[in-house]
């Protein structure tokens, strides 16, 4: 059998260098930044950074000849789930959203010129960026329904739109911006929209506000494009080709969430477990009572199924195939379970999984995003059912659907 659910001796190296990194140095580091001190918080960040390029942890998800560790996708699962034992620890090795994606975006889809002066000072740390595509009048899951317009003027474009939730967009150095510019097809098609790379602060971009959310102003910013000028050269990936260039970026971005939910999951699950062995309450530990055993073995087996769906749907990004239905089903999946879990975790802890003396709180809020970020649960829902459907008019089977496994 080729089924092997261990990894390579130098893949576990790189693990263990990881676990290491984050456990022995960025959480104690940022543990010792007093709070509300953000020239520290940031002089703390750029340090660790150094030192993640230092001991060769340094931009995982990209290849060797760009700088990166070269990794696949499945090795790249362990070292998200890693990083994401605190919330800067993908930040730290330059592996973190919306970059990440917008990394893997320039290096497929980029000129070489556009690689030079847009995807080089990302890998180097110099330079975030942000993708702008969702807007406030229209669904954010059917990008097809895009409203910001690109009209061309000669050799340039004017554009003009709205969008919001464009995470990062006031630390941006540039945006990846979807805009209409097939003006004569019918609404709905995929091929009305064009990629375009624009540099920040730019005449015509203007940043109304930052989006306040359940867990805060975290940096999801309203934009008004308003008369904004790119030439042609701006393009990325050629005209007409916007739909495909996001649903590209969007599909491994997906996943590599997924890693880093798994990664606040079990850190839920390992703080409900050890309030259990350390909480006693009507003659007994809570670990004791059947209650709470049952929240945990739920928990247990929803990450199970987590890790193994990611793994899967990984294993295929690397093969080259179809793993459109599977990222679906481990994107659905992993954000709902990551609710389940840490909602769990909070039961548990009681008032106090309620307070904000532990992680818990912040946690939550942020796993509700989980549920519509990169495509809301019944978008993925829809399409897992289309394609199921699909598969057994094709064959007569339903197989294909559910991961193609030899079972």
């Amino acid at each position: 059998m080729a089924i092997d659910f261990t990894l390579a001796p130098e893949h576990e190296e790189i693990r263990k260098r990881v676990r290491a990194f984050i456990q022995g140095t960025v959480i104690p580091a940022m543990e010792g930044v007093k709070e509300g001190d953000r020239d520290e918080y940031l002089r703390t960040i750029f340090r660790l950074r150094s030192q993640a390029k230092e001991e060769g942890l340094w931009l995982p998800h990209m290849p060797k000849e760009w700088g990166g560790m070269g990794l696949g996708h499945v090795e790249l699962a362990m070292v998200q789930s890693e990083a994401a034992k605190t919330r800067i620890g993908p930040w730290v090795l330059n592996c973190m959203a919306p970059d990440e994606g917008n990394m893997h975006t320039l290096l497929h889809w980029a000129t070489d010129e556009q690689k030079e002066r847009y995807l080089r000072p990302l890998l180097e740390g110099r330079q975030m960026s942000c993708f702008a595509m969702t807007e406030p009048e229209v669904a954010g899951s059917d990008p097809t329904l895009i409203r910001t317009t690109a009209v061309r003027d000669g050799d340039e474009w004017i554009i003009n739109g709205h969008k919001w939730f464009i995470s990062n967009a006031r630390r941006a150095n540039f945006a990846i911006l979807i805009a209409r510019t097939e003006q004569d097809v019918p609404e709905g098609s995929r091929g009305a929209n064009t990629a375009f790379l624009v540099d920040l602060p730019q005449e015509g971009w203007n940043d109304v506000r930052e989006v306040e959310t359940m867990h805060g102003s975290t940096g999801h910013s309203e934009i008004v494009i308003t008369d904004l000028r790119l030439p042609d050269s701006q393009i990325l990936g050629g005209r007409g080709n916007g739909h495909r260039l996001g649903q590209y970026r969007l599909g491994p971005a997906r996943l590599a969430h997924c890693m880093r939910w798994i990664s606040q999951a079990e850190t839920a699950l390992d703080m409900m477990v050890d309030r259990a062995l350390n909480r006693f309450s009507h003659g007994s530990l809570l670990a004791e009572k059947q209650g709470v055993q049952w929240m945990i073995a739920d928990s247990a087996m929803e990450l199970y199924q987590c890790k193994l769906m990611v793994l899967h749907a990984a294993s295929k990004i690397d093969k080259g195939e179809d793993f459109r239905t599977e990222v679906s089903m481990a994107k659905h999946f992993v954000a709902n379970s990551l609710n389940r879990i840490v909602d769990r975790a909070i039961q548990v802890h009681g008032a106090l999984g309620y307070s904000t003396d532990t992680p818990l709180a912040g946690m939550f809020q942020h796993a509700r995003w989980a549920r519509f970020a990169d495509g809301a649960d019944e978008i993925h829902q829809m399409r897992i059912a289309e394609r199921t459907i699909a598969a057994y008019q094709a064959t007569g089977s339903t197989s294909t659907a559910t991961g193609n496994l030899p079972l």
